[in-house]
């Protein structure tokens, strides 16, 4: 099984959106491993767009994700990056079909409601940005996890 990030941007936490994004990824088969709501600060807004640094949006897009609450997420599923992204749809909410949560919810450009990882490369980076290893794990644990005799759960 495969995983992937997900983050519900200021916007969508603002209006509300965090639980139909949500079950729309749990509608495609989507299993939620961690999730946490928290405001990003500076730092990590710069890594976790570091690739975007030479872009003369790059100040905005920072001054934007650190503007209110995210909800970052990691989902697992089959195929879980591409079959995510095409849940969210084109990253221009114009080119965005009706039916993904972009099409549906976001804005404009800048204010697209969720971020999804491009690869599974960019995914694993993601996890490791906003997550600690071990609570990813067993935030939500699988059942396999939950029966090991070396968890503890309070």
């Amino acid at each position: 099984m495969d995983r992937t990030f997900v983050m519900i941007k200021p916007d969508g936490v603002r209006r509300g959106l965090t639980g139909s994004i949500l079950n729309r990824f749990e509608q495609k088969g989507f299993r939620l491993a961690a999730i946490k709501l928290m405001h990003i600060d500076r730092s990590l807004a710069e890594r976790h767009y570091a690739e975007l640094k030479e872009k003369p949006f790059f100040g905005e897009l920072v001054d934007y994700l650190t503007s209110g609450e995210v909800c970052a997420m990691i989902l697992e599923g089959e195929h879980a990056v591409a079959n995510a992204r095409s849940v969210i749809g084109k990253t221009n909410p114009v080119e965005a079909v009706p039916g993904t949560i972009r099409g549906d919810f976001a804005m404009d450009v800048a204010s697209n409601v969720v971020h999804g990882s491009d690869s599974p490369e960019s995914a694993e980076r993601e996890i490791g940005l906003f997550f600690d290893e071990q609570a990813a794990l067993y935030l939500f644990p699988t059942p396999q996890v939950a029966a090991s005799d070396n968890v503890a759960f309070h």
